[in-house]
This record gives structure tokens, sequence and C-alpha cells, in this order.
């Protein structure tokens, strides 16, 4: 089981050009097209979050469980959903502006336990920028590792939300310790500083950077370096490919036995070669169709 920890909500996107195009509501947040895309890859999967009991939050988890995601850790509130106005530039790229005071999932409070048989904790985005919430996502990750669990995180940076940059960047930092697994595109490592060699150093035992349609590169402590190119793609939009990214690597990593720091370190060349190679595959079909769209198992059979 991969539990995924985060916000779900809903991207409002424009279907035109001008700042007065119609918007239509679609399903989103990072943790939430994590845990459907791994739902669709046939992973299982649990989601871990606060949901709003209005309609959009109703949409939210009827997705989940459509996909067959275990939605039993979701708590649930009287508050609003979380709603993010996107902006799709003429290259698919996405920018977000985002309505988060008072919604339900700032209020997420740490489980006193995991689903049984989690072998995996996924970690991300919003939820862990906005308090009281984020100190509460922040607590289940210590825990989580404390146990020995694979914890994975995905910073998907969204500068607009971060109140104090310097702040973030320094707890950034506290949580490299108690991750597994770190994944960031080039635009985090840019905003956030620093290095792979440096994050490896505080605790990861792989770094992933994507790298758009340039390709993904992992880099693991034994100063190894692994690398393949993007696959090329007429692009629709970016919306949801790193989240597909995400959950292709702890698919693929699940798939060989390697939901632990061991078995990365174990997996070498061929190993994360397959891995990348998969997310890659998974993340151009993603961006092949509008919106945060993931690709099912079968299309990427073969």
């Amino acid at each position: 089981m991969i539990v995924v920890a985060g916000e779900a909500l809903i991207d409002l996107v424009p279907r035109g050009a001008g700042a007065l195009a119609a918007l239509t509501p679609a399903l989103g947040g990072g943790p939430f097209n994590t845990a459907v895309a791994l739902g669709r890859l046939g992973s299982p999967a649990a989601f871990c979050s606060r949901v709003s009991r209005d309609a959009f939050g109703e949409a939210l988890l009827d997705r989940l469980r459509g996909t067959g995601v275990a939605v039993s850790a979701v708590q649930r509130g009287d508050e609003p959903t979380t709603l993010a106005v996107a902006t799709v530039g003429a290259d698919g790229s996405a920018v977000y502006s985002f309505y988060v005071e008072g919604t339900a999932d700032r209020l997420f409070t740490a489980p006193r336990a995991l689903p049984p048989g989690t072998r995996a904790v996924s970690f991300g985005t919003c939820s862990l920028v906005l308090e009281p919430g984020a100190s509460a996502y922040e607590e289940l990750m210590r825990a989580a590792h404390a146990r020995g669990v694979f914890t994975a995180l995905d910073p998907n940076i969204r500068p607009g939300l971060v109140p104090d940059a310097d702040a973030y960047r320094a707890r950034f930092r506290r949580w490299l310790p108690s991750v597994s697994l770190l994944k960031l595109s080039e635009e985090d490592a840019r905003w956030l500083g620093g290095t792979p060699e440096e994050w490896l150093a505080a605790g990861p035992a792989a770094v992933v950077v994507t790298r758009g349609g340039d390709g993904l590169t992992a880099f693991t402590r034994d100063g190894g370096e692994h690398s393949v190119p993007g696959e090329p793609v007429e692009v629709v939009d970016t919306i949801g490919a790193g989240d597909t990214v995400n959950a292709a690597l702890l698919h693929g990593l699940a798939t060989r036995d390697a939901l632990s720091e061991r078995g990365t370190s174990a997996l070498g060349a061929d190993g994360w070669g397959d891995v990348l190679g998969f997310a890659a595959r998974a993340a151009a079909i993603t961006c092949s169709r509008a919106g945060a769209e993931p690709p099912y198992a079968h299309e990427l059979a073969g």
C-alpha cells in the first residue's frame, strides 16, 4: 500500500484565451493527482487528507474511489474546498492562483496510525506550506520515517503561496533526514537552492530531478547519476505531469521491491533506467491530453 498525504482541491481551468475566459472546474491537487495516477497504474494506494463535505469534496472522493484508491484515512469537514485558478501559457505550462483561506485541507490532523500494509507515504505541494495542516503533515512524515516506512517528498513549489521563502527553505532542509526519495523539478531546485549531492548528504537515498521535455535524472548516495531523455509528444498542457512522474516512480520502485532505502541503492543503472523511462513515458501521455489525466497501466504496456 502506498499512502499519499496532502491536499485535494478544485482547479479552475480556462477554456479559451484572455483573462475573462470561461473557467471549467477540474479535480486536482498534487497529492490527489498522484493518488489517482497510482490507482490507474494498478498500485494499491490510499489517500490521507481532510476533504470538505461540499459537492466538490464528494466529487474528489468519487474520483479516488473510482480509481481504486482507499479513502478510509480521509478526514471530513464542513469547510469549503480549496480552489486553484490555472493560467495556461502558450507552451502548455500552468501557473496557479490559490484560494485557501478557511478551507478543509488546512485543518488536517496527523493520524495515530497509517493504513495496514503501508509500504510508503508520499508528501508534497500546498499541504506542506499552509498551516496548521503543514505541521501535521510534517509530524506524519517524521513518524512514518521513524517507523521505517519509505517516505517520498515532491515539494512542487508554488512561490505565491509561500509567506516566507527563507523560512520554507530552512524547513525543507530539516525535512530531508526524514525523506527516503526526493523528487523535484529543475524549477523547484533553483528556487530551493542547493544541489542533489547536498540533499543526499542530508538524508534521502535518492534524488530525482525532472527537466520537462529533456527527461529525468536520478542521483544516488553511491555517486550514481542515471538519466533518461524525455518522450517526444505534442503537448496540450503540463497539468499533472509532475504528479504523474511522482506516482510512476513510486509504482516502478514498488514493482521492483525497491520501496526501501536499501532497495533504491541496489537498483543500479539498468533498474534506474527502467524506472525513469517508465516515468517519462507516463508523463508524456499526461501532457498529450488536457488536464491532469494520468495514464492507465494498459497504455504503458509493452
